[in-house]
C-alpha cells in the first residue's frame, strides 16, 4: 500500500487507539504482498479488536463484505465506529469466539488476522480443525504475529521472559510457524511464510504513541531484544477442498 494511503489513518496512531506495534502497517504491508487475497467475496478479520483494520480493509481492499469478529469489544461499539466512517454496508460487527466461529464451512473468500493469531493459533491442530474448515477452495489466510529472528537463549531468554512474562510462549520463529500451520493440512495449503519488512517502523509508531506500555516495550527493545524479535507474515493459500468435520 502506497505511503500516502496510511495517512489518512494517521489519527488512530494514538494511545487511545494502538495496543501495540502498529497493526494496521502491518496489516497493509500484508494486503499489499497478497492482493489477490482480498479482492473479492467475504473476508472475515479475525480478532478484530476495535474494528479499525476492518474499516481499512474496506476503504482499501474490494472485498464485497468485511466481517469483524473480537471476542474483547463489543460489536456494538464496533458498529458506532463502523457507522461513523459510513461503512455499514461493508462491514458486519460480530461478537464471537475464533475457536467456535458462528460460521458456515467454507464461507469465507479469505480470513485475515493481524496482531491476535498467536493468543490461540500455537495450541495443536487449530488451523486444521478451527480455521480452515471456513475458507473456500482457493481461498487465503492471511496472519500476521510477533515472532523470533532465532530462539533466545541465557541472558536473552531471561530478558525475554522478563518482558513477555506469562506471553513468552506465543514467539515463535518463522520457521516454527510454517511446520506448525502446516501439519494436518500440508496438502491441502500452499504456505508462505516470511518477516515483515516494517519492524522498525511499526515499532516506533508503537512508541511515539505515548502509552505507558510503549515506554516500557521501547526500554526492553533497547537492552537487546530487538535484535532476536520480529513480526512474522502468513499468505496461505487453500489448494484443495478440505472439511473436517
Amino acid at each position: 500500500m502506497a505511503a500516502h494511503r496510511m495517512e489518512k489513518y494517521k489519527k488512530y496512531f494514538t494511545k487511545e487507539y494502538m495496543m501495540g506495534p502498529n497493526a494496521l502497517r502491518l496489516l497493509s504491508e500484508i494486503v499489499e504482498d497478497n492482493p489477490q487475497a482480498t479482492s473479492k467475496g467475504n473476508v472475515l478479520d479475525l480478532g478484530c479488536g476495535a474494528a479499525l483494520s476492518s474499516i481499512f480493509l474496506a476503504n482499501e481492499t474490494t472485498a464485497d463484505t468485511i466481517w469483524a469478529l473480537d471476542l474483547w469489544v463489543s460489536a456494538t461499539d464496533n458498529w458506532n465506529r463502523i457507522r461513523e466512517n459510513k461503512l455499514e454496508n461493508r462491514i458486519i460487527p460480530i461478537y464471537g469466539d475464533a475457536l467456535a466461529m458462528p460460521f458456515a464451512h467454507e464461507y469465507f473468500d479469505t480470513i485475515v488476522s493481524v496482531d491476535t493469531y498467536h493468543y490461540f493459533g500455537c495450541e495443536e491442530n487449530v488451523f486444521a480443525e478451527k480455521i480452515l474448515p471456513f475458507i473456500k477452495k482457493g481461498g487465503y489466510a492471511l496472519f500476521v504475529v510477533p515472532g523470533l529472528k532465532e530462539e533466545p537463549k541465557g541472558e536473552m531468554k531471561s530478558l525475554m521472559d522478563e518482558w513477555a512474562t506469562d506471553d513468552a510462549y506465543m514467539f515463535k520463529t518463522k520457521e516454527w510457524w510454517a511446520e506448525h500451520i502446516a501439519k494436518n493440512c500440508e496438502e491441502d495449503v500452499e504456505v508462505n511464510v516470511y518477516e515483515s519488512a516494517n519492524f522498525d517502523l511499526v515499532w516506533q509508531e508503537w512508541f511515539d504513541s505515548g502509552h505507558e506500555y510503549g515506554v516500557r516495550d521501547k526500554e526492553y527493545l533497547e537492552r537487546g531484544l530487538k535484535d532476536i524479535l520480529n513480526f512474522v507474515m502468513m499468505a496461505l493459500k487453500i489448494e484443495r477442498k478440505y472439511l473436517k468435520i
